[in-house]
């Protein structure tokens, strides 16, 4: 669970790092009205950071009581995420 959790808190981050660059260096734009404002902004990497760290703290708990539900819970926001992670470098590096 922890490397999940650890797996999950980088791939979180990398997905701002990578948004970030993408759309202030002008290659993209923010498909999500509501983010697309907050990525033009300098809080976007501090919302993703302390997301990642609400999300795993959460999920850690979660663990502690419903052991299979975090489980379950965490390894889907992983595969999400590393979707995510294969589309954002698809257009990082082809820009």
């Amino acid at each position: 669970m922890k490397r999940l959790l650890m797996l999950l808190a980088g791939f979180e981050i990398a997905d701002g790092i990578i948004t970030h660059l993408l759309v202030n260096g002008g290659f993209v734009q923010e498909g999500n009205p509501l983010m697309a404002v907050i990525v033009r902004e300098g809080n976007f990497l501090m919302l993703k950071v302390i997301g990642a760290i609400l999300c795993v703290w959460i999920l850690w708990l979660l663990y502690r009581r419903f052991r299979r539900v975090a489980l379950m819970t965490t390894s889907s926001i992983v595969l999400f995420y590393g979707a995510v992670m294969i589309w954002n470098l698809g257009i990082f590096f082809s820009v």
